[in-house]
């Protein structure tokens, strides 16, 4: 970094821009693009310009240093990879349509990496024979590919991204165990060093796999997830991994189910209404087809279901709401009045956990225009599995000790999985131990997403004048604004190759005809951390630096802002 030339912005590929993209939805998106750090290329995939390629390598060197802080050791793996080893772990199937397939000229089918496990799993398998060559990680920072279906808010939600992905291997639990907290502290160095706000939350291994996985999520309204935490002890969670103890109630008293005509009333809201009682005090049911098998699930009638959650719970398997259709030759299911009671073995019903067994409710009765009220999980209907399948609400109970939860949107930036032993089983990963028998090996995988932090950190630390990077990650330590006059330009020029044999890497604006006006405007809109600016006080060798952070602003000689600036 020290050393490197003085970037004249007269000679600098990157054009800034006034207005935002007609495109853009979200604040990076809208910024990296006006200040000239991007450049769309198509749908999901974008060009990174001299000056967002320099702030996407700063962090990537403060990820690579911490990486190899904990021992891992840097890899390149090939981008396109063959069919066979994710048909052997089930993932080319899993993936679905997010998956780039492609075939070669010699009909072989091949895939652009989403995540690498798989092959990193057989480079081991190759490399390391006995338990003296492990434990061992590995990693690579390296383009993935996943084929989105709506490419949306620039570079957070791309086609083709930058990760950081890496993989550890070990001979028993405890040794992943290991592996799994050197990464998670690691991740944190790397979060603050970036000057990221995160926030660690539980989270759904999904299509990875594993017993364990955490989210690092930093708060951003653009951000596509929805996190809780309490405000009374440390849980924090993705919403989509938040569970609840299944309590169950004493029945013994209640009364028993009966039906009650209830003309009309085909939703929650209509029934709700004609008995007067509270939605919550009715039972929903969904049905939603499996691989083209209806299922049920029941939730609490001021819940809405969420899909994404059971979606996740029947993965691989492919879930889809069911139509009028599908009510054509069943009996059984009468649209609108739908219960649990009485549905049979054709029809399997999932449940919430707030429909405990015990828990009384008014649910359809299977019968046109007809409810039933007093129907009680577990005395008058069965539920094959509990699963939390409703959408989680703001004030919900925290699971750990029953304070309201608090939401908020974020932006998922890393995530870090105990995968166990599911990738080395599919593709027998083992070595010798001790004992000259076979150990199947346990794996933990890691990743960081490296270009999403870029978008994370400028959604996180804007404001309303452009770009405010931190020193670790801007693309220069200083910007250098000639006002315009050729005496301040020259000044400009003079003082940059000082501060540049001074160690520090300077960006200076030494257009010409552009007005002073529009060079301060690009300076904020860009970013970097101090602009120091040749303008009115140039002949008596006097500059004025600014603190783009926090606007504070200084006269100084030459000298003073060589000995300031390289003295931070």
């Amino acid at each position: 970094m020290a050393n490197a030339p003085v970037q004249r912005m007269s000679r600098l590929m990157a054009k800034t821009l006034r207005d935002d993209p007609a495109d853009a939805e979200v604040l990076s998106h809208k910024l990296l693009v006006r200040a000239g750090y991007v450049r769309r290329t198509a749908a999901g995939l974008w060009s990174w310009l001299p000056l967002g390629k320099k702030v996407l390598s700063n962090v990537e060197r403060i990820v690579r240093e911490e990486m190899d802080a904990i021992g891992a050791q840097e890899v390149t793996l090939p981008a396109l990879l063959p069919r066979e080893p994710y048909e052997a772990t089930g993932r080319w199937d899993e993936y679905g349509a997010e998956l780039f397939r492609l075939q070669d000229r010699k009909g072989g089918d091949y895939l652009l990496g989403p995540t690498h496990e798989e092959i990193f799993t057989l480079l081991v398998k190759d490399q390391a024979s006995s338990y003296k060559d492990l434990p061992v990680t590995l990693y690579q920072i390296q383009n993935k590919y996943r084929d989105e279906a709506r490419p949306r808010a620039g570079i957070l939600r791309g086609r083709e991204f930058l990760m950081k992905d890496s993989y550890s291997f070990d001979l028993d639990d405890d040794g992943l165990a290991q592996s799994y907290a050197l990464h998670r502290q690691a991740y944190q160095r790397i979060f603050e060093r970036l000057g990221l706000d995160y926030r660690i939350c539980a989270a759904t291994a999904g299509a990875m796999g594993g017993s364990k996985s955490e989210e690092f999520l930093a708060p951003a309204a653009a951000g596509e997830d929805t996190f809780a935490d309490c405000p009374n002890c440390d849980f924090a969670a993705n919403t989509e991994a938040i569970t609840y103890e299944l309590q169950t109630r004493d029945a013994s008293g209640l009364p028993a189910a009966e039906e009650i005509p209830t003309p009309d009333t085909p939703t929650i809201e209509t029934l709700a209404a004609h008995l007067g009682v509270p939605a919550s005090a009715t039972l929903k049911n969904l049905l939603v087809k499996v691989d083209g098998e209806i299922v049920a699930v029941g939730v609490p009638g001021d819940r809405e279901v969420d899909m994404d959650k059971v979606e996740a719970h029947f993965a691989p398997a492919a879930v889809e709401l069911v139509t009028a259709e599908d009510f054509v030759g069943r009996p059984d299911l009468v649209r609108g009045y739908v219960g649990p009671q009485g549905l049979g073995d054709k029809v399997t019903y999932i449940a919430d956990p707030r429909v405990a067994p015990g828990t009384a409710w008014i649910t359809g009765a299977n019968k046109e225009h007809t409810h039933a009220r007093n129907v009680v999980a577990g005395r008058d209907f069965e539920v094959d599995r509990y699963v939390d399948v409703v959408v989680v609400r703001e004030g919900d109970p925290c699971p750990k000790c029953g304070t309201g939860l608090r939401l908020d949107r974020a932006i998922e930036i890393g995530h870090i999985f105990q995968l166990g032993r599911k990738y080395a089983d599919a593709l027998k990963l083992d070595v010798l131990g001790q004992n000259g028998k076979p150990v199947r090996v346990t794996m933990g995988s890691y990743g960081i997403g490296v270009s999403r932090a870029v978008a994370a950190l400028a959604e996180q630390t804007a404001d309303d004048k452009g770009l405010v990077w931190s020193k670790e990650v801007a693309p220069a330590d200083v910007h250098v604004v000639a006002a315009g006059k050729a005496l301040q330009t020259e000044l400009a020029l003079d003082v940059s190759e000082q501060l540049r044999a001074a160690g520090l890497r300077v960006l200076v604006d030494d257009r010409a005809g552009v007005s002073p006006g529009v060079k301060f405007t690009d300076a904020e809109l860009i970013g970097v951390p101090q602009i120091l600016v040749a303008g009115r006080r140039s002949a008596e060798g006097v500059l004025e630096l600014k603190d783009r952070r926090t606007g504070e602003r200084e006269e100084l000689t030459v000298e003073e802002a060589i000995t300031r600036l390289t003295a931070e």
